[in-house]
C-alpha cells in the first residue's frame, strides 16, 4: 500500500521525504542536482533521468520546444525570471 504511493517504508520511519522533493535535491539554478536525480530514480525504478544538455543535440532541441510551449501558457504575473521554468530554460540555454 505504501509503495503504490511512491513512498518507501524506510523514508516514513525516518520521517523524511525523498531528496528530489526537498531543496537539498534541487539545484539553485533550476532542475535537480545529482543527489535529486539519484533519489528520484530510487523511488521510481526504471526511470533514467539525465543532467541538462546545454551544448546541443536532439534532447536539447526537444526540451526547448516543449518548454517554449509552456512559457506561452504561463501567466505574465508568474513569469518573474526566478520561477522554476525560467531557471530550467536558462540552464539548458534555450
Amino acid at each position: 500500500m505504501l509503495k503504490s504511493r511512491g513512498v518507501s517504508r524506510i523514508l516514513l520511519k525516518r520521517g523524511s521525504s525523498p531528496a528530489w522533493t526537498r531543496s537539498e535535491g534541487k539545484s539553485k539554478s533550476g532542475g535537480l542536482n545529482e543527489k535529486g536525480r539519484k533519489s528520484y530514480e530510487a523511488e521510481n525504478p526504471g526511470s533514467d533521468l539525465k543532467a541538462p544538455q546545454p551544448e546541443g543535440g536532439a534532447r536539447k532541441k526537444s526540451f526547448c520546444a516543449r518548454m517554449r510551449g509552456m512559457r506561452k501558457r504561463q501567466k505574465p504575473s508568474n513569469n518573474t525570471g526566478d520561477d522554476r521554468l525560467s531557471k530550467s530554460l536558462r540552464k539548458w540555454k534555450c
